[in-house]
């Protein structure tokens, strides 16, 4: 059979091929060779061919049939035998395999070898795929070799002793003698690999962290000598004395220096000593760098340290090198919660980075950039952002808007500032902020009653500007249904009023109604705004057509909300005053806890099941505290009702005829509270069409000489039932049972189990206030079976 060609010709071969498949015709005709050759045990020439399969290996071709050749190879006495034979076993074998169990003894062999690069190769390779059987096998042969005085094999046994803790924890402690003398090891080599091994067992075992701190003078005393020393053509890079065992050893001083008083206190010298004397016009220098500067921050160090530090930080914001200055960023975010004025010291810089051309670079510098923010800069920064929020990538848009909308809600100077601030967002990138910007605007607008007019002017002149945003149009839209009469009236103190009569307010939000760029959500804002408007314009009979042709809209919604509407026109008119009046203020919802909290007024009250408008409004979970007493155990619900009455006590029975269809069933009434003259009964209803809903009526009266102000009604039910608190007629209990106040509660009780409940009374009587819990437990059977 003749000789096999070399590898350097079969290398030379493969690259002349001018396809894929020419490529792959020359791989297989090879390959065809290496396994007749191989299946011949062909001694002389199994090296060659182990190392053209290697290569192909390395082009992504299969080579799995010479595993067992380098098996043969590492058996072989020929050191260039070996060494193919070990390499091979590092390609092409690994743990999963069994077959890598076969190498053992041969691995074991050459650890005791005579020769210190067979002890090497040996080495290698058990730290390169050592499985943990091996490993345990192995170790006593490798932590003999840790002690040996060979620095050549002494750091390859210090790389072997890493992989064996990392396959066999429990093995650590073998190692632990040897490591004593270590890091008075004067070979480079030897010094870095033990550095290496030492992080490795601290970060595994904190009995060894502890047992290690006392190296740490030795250690200090290593880098002194490091950043000290003269210049050594062995190990210097760019100017600097072998950086990687700086940066190793930064790293386990960190280690070690974390949440220790002592250990922090005994390097914060040689740390500043690098921070100052550290060359920087070199990438390897600004590698130190980082690494001295996250060993500042991760222990207990000065504060004159940390400073140094972000300082450092602040110079890699200046460096040309974008992955310098990303870091940079990236640090700076991690420190900026307990540092903050050190870091505000470079908000300029940081603010020069959003205009940099690169998006991660951006993206740090904007969110650090939201971290900086509080009260005394929010001007400054807030005008920055905008402009960045203005020029940047439509993938900026949404986070930048929201951190906006947070900042400013946080440090607003002012009611207005906050309103500006935000509808300069929505203008700018309505389309890209989150679903919850709306409501909450909504709700700003609403707390800032002297600003009502200013808003609702502003909105509408940019209704007029832009259309396409969606959020800024259902904002304009539910101010205009609002405070559309102001805006008609001319009554803006804060700028130059504008001159608009009702028709032109009514065209513009008609023409949302057919507007292509208008979303169905969109639409129905605009169509309630319109009919809102029918008890703040005298032009009711163009609203009742506009609201009549939606009646038929081919949107479900939309439809939905017109012949509601249309029925408040016909059967209801007496009552469409008050149930299209100006919403109370209202409280920020909650986005978590335990409660689902409810406030209505006469225009959405939702139902039990799904609310048919979109949500406007709701309360603050941290209110249900108090309530969360009147149940024991966790198997409470609790609802909070707002207090501010939103419609006259004469028309609570028409807005419940309004709301669901009640039949009299016939349950006697009942006294749920009678005590320091206040006196609470309890009138029930079946709802239909559905009979798992009781409908509870109570009625307040007070039967002492002085009215009760600031009445409150609050209830909670167990975790089976689910209940709902309509508004209350009024907040004030006449004197001398000269009027009741009622408020209704729609109970769903799906399993027909016993009604229980815990009321919660507050009031103020005579100046004082009064506040008193009761346990409700005797509802009649027929009011929840």
């Amino acid at each position: 059979m003749p000789a096999p060609i070399r590898l350097r010709e079969l290398i030379r071969t493969i690259r002349t091929a001018r396809t894929q498949a020419e490529e792959r015709e020359m791989i297989q005709k090879e390959c065809a060779a290496i396994r007749s050759s191989f299946r011949e045990e062909d001694n002389t020439y199994r090296c060659r061919n182990v190392a053209k399969l290697l290569y192909m290996h390395m082009l992504g071709y299969p080579a799995h049939f010479g595993q067992l050749e380098c098996l043969k190879l590492i058996a072989s006495q020929k050191f260039t035998d070996k060494r193919i034979g070990y390499l091979g076993a590092m390609l092409l074998l690994d743990e999963r395999q069994d077959v890598h169990l076969l190498m053992t003894n041969c691995i074991k062999n050459d650890l005791n070898h005579s020769t210190q690069y067979v002890q090497g190769l040996a080495l290698c390779t058990l730290g390169c795929m050592g499985s943990s059987e091996m490993c345990r096998d192995l170790a006593g042969e490798v932590e003999k070799l840790l002690k040996t005085s060979n620095s050549y094999l002494r750091k390859k046994a210090a790389l072997c002793a890493v992989h064996v803790i990392r396959k066999v924890p429990e093995l650590m402690e073998m190692f632990l003698p040897a490591t004593k003398n270590l890091l008075s090891e004067k070979n480079h080599g030897v010094l870095h690999t033990s550095v290496v091994l030492l992080t490795e067992m601290c970060e595994r075992s904190p009995d060894m962290l502890s047992h290690f701190r006392k190296l740490v003078p030795q250690l200090v005393r290593i880098l002194k000598n490091l950043i000290m020393s003269g210049y050594s053509p062995e190990h210097d890079v760019s100017g600097i004395s072998d950086p990687f065992l700086q940066v190793r050893i930064l790293r386990l001083l960190r280690i070690l220096g974390r949440s220790d008083d002592d250990s922090s206190e005994a390097m914060n010298d040689i740390l500043a000593q690098v921070a100052t004397n550290t060359e920087t016009s070199k990438n390897v220098g600004n590698a130190i760098l980082y690494e001295t500067v996250l060993t500042i921050m991760d222990i207990k160090s000065e504060s004159g340290l940390r400073v140094l530090a972000i300082n450092i930080l602040g110079r890699f914001l200046l460096n040309n090198d974008k992955n310098i200055r990303y870091v940079a960023l990236t640090s700076l975010l991690k420190t900026v919660q307990t540092d903050h004025n050190a870091v505000q010291r470079h908000r300029s810089t940081i603010v020069d980075c959003l205009k940099d051309l690169d998006v991660s670079i951006k993206r740090r510098a904007m969110e650090l950039s939201f971290a900086l923010v509080n009260g005394n800069n929010i001007r400054g920064m807030m005008k920055e952002l905008l402009y960045f929020l203005d020029s940047c990538d439509p993938e900026f848009k949404a986070d930048c808007a929201s951190g906006v909308f947070l900042a400013a809600e946080k440090y607003a100077p002012s009611k207005r500032w906050h309103i500006d601030t935000i509808m300069r967002v929505l203008t700018t990138a309505g389309s890209y902020v989150r679903d919850d910007s709306v409501p909450n605007l909504i709700q700003l607008i609403t707390n800032s009653v002297e600003m009502h007019a200013y808003t609702v002017q502003r909105l509408y002149k940019a209704l007029l500007d832009d259309i396409s945003q969606q959020p800024l149009v259902q904002v304009a839209s539910w101010c205009i249904g609002e405070y559309g009469d102001l805006l008609v009236s001319g009554q803006c103190e804060e700028e130059e009023p504008i001159q608009v009569t009702e028709d032109e307010v009514l065209d513009v939000l008609e023409g949302l109604l057919v507007s292509n760029l208008s979303s169905p959500v969109t639409r129905g804002y605009s169509l309630t705004a319109i009919m809102k408007l029918s008890t703040r314009f005298s032009g009711v009979n163009r609203i009742k057509k506009v609201v009549s042709i939606y009646g038929s809209s081919i949107d479900v919604e939309l439809q939905q909300r017109a012949v509601e509407y249309n029925a408040l026109f016909k059967k209801y008119d007496h009552m469409r005053p008050a149930l299209l009046e100006r919403m109370p203020i209202m409280e920020k919802a909650a986005t978590n806890g335990p409660t689902e909290i409810v406030q209505t007024n006469g225009e959405t009250e939702p139902s039990l099941g799904e609310s048919k408008h979109p949500p406007l409004v709701g309360q603050p979970a941290n209110q249900a505290n108090d309530l969360l007493d009147l149940l024991v155990g966790n198997d409470v619900v609790p609802v909070i009702h707002n207090t501010v009455p939103a419609k006259p006590a004469s028309s609570g029975g028409e807005l419940l005829d309004l709301l669901v269809d009640i039949s009299l069933s016939g349950i006697p009434p009942m006294t749920a509270y009678n005590k320091n003259g206040l006196k609470i009964d309890f009138t029930f209803e079946r709802a239909n069409p559905n009979p798992n809903v009781a409908v509870i009526t109570i009625h307040a009266s007070n039967s002492t000489d002085s009215d009760m102000t600031d009445f409150v009604f609050q209830a909670a039910v167990p975790k089976t039932f689910q209940l709902q608190l309509l508004s209350p007629s009024s907040n004030v209990v006449q004197a001398l049972n000269q009027g009741t106040v009622t408020q209704v509660i729609r109970v769903l009780n799906p399993q027909k189990q016993q009604l229980r409940m815990r009321i919660k009374l507050t009031y103020t009587h005579k100046g004082s206030p009064v506040q008193d819990l009761a346990e409700v437990n005797n509802f009649p059977p027929q009011s929840w079976q």
